[in-house]
């Protein structure tokens, strides 16, 4: 086999080990049951509900949605359509802090007295100040409902819904921003065959490096064998 072909077939290689790093997933999702107990106007109630939580990003943002898959409280009486408004918070962990409010649609169909309130989607706005890991974790739930509001709050220390890596604007890292800025339009100089070889193994991490490493071995010898 020719010098040129070991070459081409190293690079192939290093290019599909680029491509399974650059594919691992930046984001853990799980469903977790969510104790919330309720402070209502005729006493407390409480129930437990799986708990959702997913992330889009939207330029600097991340849009945030809370699902609850079961009910948490009910009403003595009966709630007529749009009579009940949910809110919640979510708790920020890792290099996140503090809450993201979120809110929803009140309800589309009226809720029958002593029946479980299904909480429709809340969704929020996100804006991380630092990059990194951070955690999304079901907080205080509020349903405001005939004038009353009732406050459900989780007692059993839920763990997270959402782990996520996020980025700041500007890059700004977990450390006060140490991130290496690239070009604009986010591509790497290429100057010939070899330069860009190294940038995809910038992207690629230590398989690709590996790979136009090969790519160098493989000229070389190819060059002393032909003198």
């Amino acid at each position: 086999m020719s010098y040129q072909k070991r070459t081409a077939l190293a690079l192939a290689a290093a290019v599909a080990g680029s491509v399974v790093l650059m594919a691992a997933p930046a984001a853990h999702a799980s469903v977790v049951d969510v104790d919330y107990q309720c402070q209502t106007p005729i006493g407390p109630k409480g129930a437990v509900s799986p708990i959702d939580i997913k992330a889009v990003k939207s330029g600097s943002n991340y849009q945030l949605t809370m699902s609850f898959q079961k009910g948490v409280s009910s009403s003595p009486v009966e709630l007529g359509k749009g009579a009940m408004k949910p809110s919640a918070l979510i708790k920020l962990g890792g290099v996140g802090e503090g809450t993201v409010a979120v809110s929803g649609p009140a309800n589309a169909e009226a809720v029958p007295a002593n029946t479980p309130i299904k909480i429709n989607d809340l969704t929020g706005t996100y804006t991380p100040k630092k990059s990194g890991k951070v955690t999304f974790t079901a907080g205080v739930l509020t349903i405001k409902a005939l004038g009353t509001t009732t406050t459900c709050t989780p007692k059993n220390n839920p763990g997270p819904s959402l782990e996520l890596d996020v980025t700041a604007a500007g890059g700004g890292g977990s450390d006060g921003g140490n991130s290496q800025p690239t070009p604009s339009g986010g591509e790497l100089p290429r100057t010939g065959p070899l330069d860009s070889a190294l940038a995809l193994g910038t992207l690629g991490g230590t398989v690709l490096l590996a790979g136009a490493a090969g790519v160098l071995w493989l000229t070389r010898r190819g060059q002393r064998a032909a003198s």
